[in-house]
């Protein structure tokens, strides 16, 4: 697992596994808010990484433009 730097939000960084055929495999967010992200985690294993940009890009958090799920998405758009 490639472990990836964020912005502005409380996790710091975001780990993530895609195999050769889009499907995330291992997902570890590193700090942010260990309810949700361990929620998100269960929520996002297994599924196509197209599928997880498309609901989760452009989520924002308290108005600061982003957000853990946002990042997400930006990640796994260079990806």
């Amino acid at each position: 697992m490639h472990y990836y730097s964020t912005e502005k939000v409380c996790a710091k960084q975001i780990g993530v596994t895609v195999d050769y055929d889009g499907y995330i495999t291992e997902i570890e967010f590193v700090g942010g808010c260990d309810g949700n992200t361990h929620g998100l985690q269960n929520l996002l294993l297994g599924m196509k990484k197209e599928d997880v940009i498309a609901k989760l890009e452009g989520i924002d958090c308290r108005g600061r433009g982003t957000s853990c799920p946002d990042q997400l998405a930006k990640i796994l758009k260079r990806l």
